[in-house]
C-alpha cells in the first residue's frame, strides 16, 4: 500500500510546475495587454493614421512655401510678390486695402 505523502513533499513537487505556469501566464498577459501587445495594435493604427494626416499637411505646407520661394528667386522675381513683400516690410499696406489672391502661379511662366 502506498504511503501518503506529507504536505511539505507535495508542496515541493508542485512548486516548479506552479512557477512555470506563472511565468507562462505573465508572458501571455504582456503579449495581450502589454505596451506592445495585441490590444495596443488598435492604438498604433490610430496613431499611424494621425501621423499620415499630419505628414500630408506638412508636405502641402512645404510645397506652398517652395512655390512662394520660387517667386522670389533672384534670377526671375515675380513683380507682384516683390511688391507685396516690400510694401509689407516697409509698412505701406493700408488697412482699407483689399488684397485678392489669385492662387499660386507657376513661376516658370514669368
Amino acid at each position: 500500500m502506498p504511503r501518503p505523502r506529507s504536505a511539505l513533499s507535495l508542496a515541493r513537487s508542485a512548486l516548479f510546475p506552479a512557477l512555470a505556469v506563472l511565468v507562462v501566464a505573465n508572458f501571455a498577459g504582456y503579449a495581450i495587454v502589454g505596451s506592445n501587445g495585441l490590444l495596443a495594435w488598435g492604438d498604433y493604427k490610430r496613431q499611424l493614421k494621425e501621423r499620415r494626416a499630419e505628414l500630408a499637411l506638412l508636405q502641402s505646407e512645404r510645397d506652398h512655401l517652395a512655390r512662394r520661394t520660387a517667386l522670389v528667386d533672384p534670377r526671375r522675381v515675380d513683380p507682384d510678390m516683390a511688391d507685396e513683400m516690400v510694401r509689407r516690410q516697409l509698412g505701406l499696406v493700408r488697412p482699407d486695402e483689399v488684397i485678392l489672391e489669385t492662387g499660386d502661379e507657376d513661376p516658370a511662366t514669368h
